[in-house]
Parts: C-alpha cells; sequence; structure tokens
C-alpha cells in the first residue's frame, strides 16, 4: 500500500493487495510505480476496462455499492451447525459483523459455550434460536444490505 500512498483515493484505491484504479488514464502511472518497484502482478487476477463487479464481497457498477446477491443466499441457506468446527466458522463469519449487531454476545452465547474445553455437543433448541437469530440479522439491512437512499437518515 506504501508503494501507492501518494496515488490513494485521488486516481486508485488498495485493499491489502488489491487495488482498482479509477480511470484508464491513470493506469499508465500504476503500470510505471509497479515496474520501479518490482511489484508482479498476476494477469489471471488482472480485469481491464469492466464496467461491473465483484469487490471485496460487494458488486460494484455504475448504480453504485451494492451487495452481492450470492452472499446472502449462502447465508440463507446456511445449515445449522454440526460439530465445534462449525460452530467456530459460523461465529467467526458473524463476528466479523458483531458491531453492527446490537447485543452480540447475549445473543450468541448458548453456541459460544458450546466452544468450551470438556463441554459435549449438544445443539439444544437455545443454540438453533441464537443461530437463526444470528443469520437473520447478517442478511438484515444494515448489516449486509445498502441503505435505501430515498428514505432519510
Amino acid at each position: 500500500m506504501s508503494i501507492f500512498s501518494d496515488m490513494i483515493e485521488e486516481i486508485m484505491e488498495v485493499f491489502m493487495d488489491d487495488f482498482s484504479v479509477h480511470c484508464l488514464e491513470n493506469l499508465d502511472k500504476v503500470f510505471q510505480r509497479c515496474q520501479e518497484k518490482d511489484l508482479i502482478l498476476n494477469c489471471e487476477k488482472c480485469r481491464f476496462m469492466v464496467c461491473e463487479g465483484i469487490v471485496l464481497g460487494h458488486f460494484v457498477s455504475e448504480r453504485g455499492i451494492e451487495v452481492d446477491k450470492a452472499k446472502i443466499e449462502v447465508i440463507e441457506r446456511l445449515p445449522c451447525p454440526a460439530n465445534v468446527k462449525g460452530i467456530r466458522s459460523f461465529l467467526s463469519h458473524a463476528g466479523f459483523y458483531r458491531r453492527f449487531l446490537a447485543n452480540f454476545s447475549q445473543i450468541a452465547r448458548p453456541l459460544t459455550s458450546l466452544l468450551a474445553k470438556d463441554v459435549s455437543f449438544q445443539f439444544t433448541d437455545e443454540c438453533h434460536k441464537a443461530f437463526d437469530t444470528l443469520r437473520k440479522a447478517l442478511i438484515s439491512s444494515p448489516i449486509i444490505q445498502l441503505p435505501d437512499w430515498k428514505l432519510p437518515f
């Protein structure tokens, strides 16, 4: 990211090891910088002159940024965890959005209790309710969905 620090926001956006160049005219500058710094680009990951695409799990187009519908469908169809590994995986994903979910810790408590040492895995009705509550919260506005710009804030 520091390689492009003088270009960020002005002509490009950078996130971790991905970047998007705002305009074709700026692409030459970015390529020159890559060459100067011996940065090798993976041509399989490069996309040029696209009008829309998926960026960090969001669909970006001339209409703006939208949620990738495939992500919501995956969460909607997500089965209840069948073991501790499944609980960890789900809580890890949900935990990414925890700051947007009121009372996340309290809701997730039945699930997190299954992660304690020497506890037998019993997915109770309370666990099922916690899982469903978190899953519904993840696919509801404003967690993953964009706001309705026509409504006042």
